[in-house]
C-alpha cells in the first residue's frame, strides 16, 4: 500500500467515525459535511486505485467519475447538496442520509 491510500484510508475512517459521533449527538449539520468528506475520501481511494492517481478538486473529480464511473457519480451527485445545505440550513435526522453510501463506495475501493 503507498502513502497516498494509507493518507486516504486513515482520513475516511476519522471522517466517517467523527460523522458518527455527531450524528449520535443530534448534530446533524456537522454529521451531513463528515460523512461527506468521507465519501470523498473514499471516492479518491477509488480512484486513485483505478485511475492511479488523485483528483485535484470537486470539479475534477466530479468530471472523471461522471465520465468513467457512473455509479460512484450517480452517489456522489445525490449526495452533493446534503453537503451544500449543511452550510445554509438545519438539517434533520432523516436528511443526514450520507452515512450507508459512504460504507457502500468504501466498499467499492
Amino acid at each position: 500500500m503507498g502513502e497516498r491510500e494509507a493518507i486516504l484510508i486513515e482520513n475516511y475512517w476519522a471522517y466517517f467515525n467523527l460523522a458518527n459521533k455527531a450524528f449520535k449527538d443530534q448534530k446533524y449539520n456537522a454529521a451531513s459535511t463528515l460523512f461527506f468528506k468521507a465519501i470523498v475520501a473514499a471516492v479518491d481511494l477509488f480512484v486513485l486505485k483505478k485511475e492511479g492517481f488523485v483528483p485535484s478538486s470537486h470539479t475534477n473529480r466530479f468530471r472523471l467519475v461522471q465520465e468513467n464511473h457512473k455509479e460512484i457519480y450517480e452517489l456522489l451527485d445525490k449526495d452533493f447538496p446534503f453537503y451544500q445545505d449543511s452550510y445554509t440550513k438545519k438539517l434533520s435526522r432523516e436528511e443526514a442520509v450520507l452515512k450507508k453510501d459512504a460504507r457502500r463506495i468504501k466498499e467499492m475501493c
